[in-house]
């Protein structure tokens, strides 16, 4: 819950923040060329997927599964461009948590095998160009359309995705154990107050949530890229906001 304003106060100062001027670019390192080019990489932990440079100053984690329409808002027209942006940029990271609940809750097995299919496209380094590729042709909720024919169709439209070991993976679903790790993880994001997960997308910066009453930030872009810009500008305003 927000305290003393401190939310209202930043969210309007990161409007004001695009609106007044453009971003700083990174001052040490320079931009990436490409999505193509961000790193990518399995955290430690075994379920969290890291993207940009590992030393950005601004970490956002983002709860998602394959095919939750509202993260496919985010992704297409919400903040998800504008965080790309901030990664080529090197100002911001991105660390992924992919869920899969909603095979239970609408029946059907597609985010289990999205997310399958996503840990095997990290394995060839083209977890980023596949997350986009996936989300840009994201079918129905209610429609079981992430079958593995649909997968490796899609995969088709990656450079250099397919392959024997790529198409095996998927098939087989090899990365079974990462799947309910990773469902796990997401569930275990949620706390006592939300034993079934966080909701997607849920978005995490630095360290503290964006409270469900702001969530709207994150399908304004223009919006959702001047708070990334303020917290990079002045990360000890957002660690010391009251949430």
């Amino acid at each position: 819950m927000v305290r003393g304003g401190g939310w209202a106060v930043l969210c309007a100062a990161a409007v004001l923040m695009v609106a007044g001027c453009g971003h700083r670019g990174a001052e040490a390192k320079p931009r990436f060329e490409s999505a193509e080019k961000l790193p990518e990489a399995l955290h430690k932990d075994g379920t969290t997927i890291l993207v940009g440079d590992p030393d950005a100053k601004v970490a956002v984690r983002l709860y998602e599964d394959p095919r939750c329409p509202v993260c496919e808002e985010f992704e297409s027209t919400g903040g998800s461009p504008k965080l790309r942006e901030a990664m080529l940029d090197r100002r911001a990271r991105t660390e992924y948590t992919l869920a899969s609940f909603l095979d239970d809750r609408v029946g059907g097995s597609g985010s289990k095998k999205a997310v399958n299919a996503l840990r095997a496209a990290l394995e060839e380094g083209k977890f980023v160009e596949y997350h986009e590729m996936l989300y840009a042709n994201q079918p129905e909720e209610s429609v079981d359309g992430y079958t593995d024919a649909r997968l490796l169709e899609l995969a088709g439209e990656v450079e250099g995705l397919r392959g024997p070991e790529f198409d095996a993976a998927v098939k087989s679903m090899k990365y079974r154990s990462f799947v309910t790790a990773s469902e796990k993880a997401y569930e275990r994001a949620g706390g006592t107050e939300e034993p079934e997960g966080p909701g997607t997308p849920t978005a995490v910066i630095n360290g503290k949530r964006i409270p469900q009453e702001y969530n709207g930030l994150l399908f304004d872009s223009d919006a959702f890229a001047g708070l990334l810009q303020q917290i990079y500008a002045k990360p000890w305003e957002w660690e010391q906001t009251s949430l």
